[in-house]
């Protein structure tokens, strides 16, 4: 589960995650990543707020807000948006599709009641897709959080989703 942090404490993750792991660009995903887990998302604020703490070698330009913004928004690993507090990951490659995945990936839709990149009403579920979570041997698959569930079925999801509060 996330940490979720008010956003009066932003000024503090972002000091505390640039301290650990330093002041230089080419450490802004770490940075990004620790932001993104103890905030919940990476809010634009942020980026501005890594950036100006990022030292630049004298023979470099400084990378620009937008520029940092596109790698934030590059990865699936963080958000740029809100998100529920707890991650649905449904994975949608080939192996778990002809396992039962598109089937299974109905049934998910309906249980949550979302698509793909939405969150539900009361912030409890962000639900996404992903092209491969590794483990296709035990296809479908989706992680909640960091709960890998493997061989999936539609009558299983109940009792998955009340795990999570």
């Amino acid at each position: 589960m996330l940490k979720i942090a008010k956003e009066k404490d932003l000024v503090a993750i972002v000091e505390a995650a640039v301290e650990k792991h330093g002041a230089h660009a080419d450490v802004f995903i770490p940075i990004l990543l620790e932001i993104n887990q103890n905030f919940g998302h990476v809010p634009g604020e942020a980026i501005r707020l890594v950036r100006s703490k990022l030292h630049q070698p004298e023979d470099q330009i400084l990378v620009s807000e937008s520029q940092l913004y596109g790698l934030a928004s590059f990865y699936d690993m963080l958000s740029t948006e809100k998100t529920g507090r707890h991650m649905v990951q449904f994975c949608e490659s080939a192996p778990c599709h002809v396992q039962g995945g598109r089937e299974l990936w109905r049934s998910v839709q309906q249980t949550l009641k979302l698509k793909a990149g939405e969150t539900d009403p009361e912030g409890r579920f962000t639900l996404k897709t992903v092209s491969c979570l590794g483990v296709c041997g035990v296809g479908p698959v989706m992680l909640v959080d960091d709960d890998l569930y493997g061989n999936v079925e539609p009558e299983h999801l109940a009792d998955i989703f009340a795990k999570y509060e």
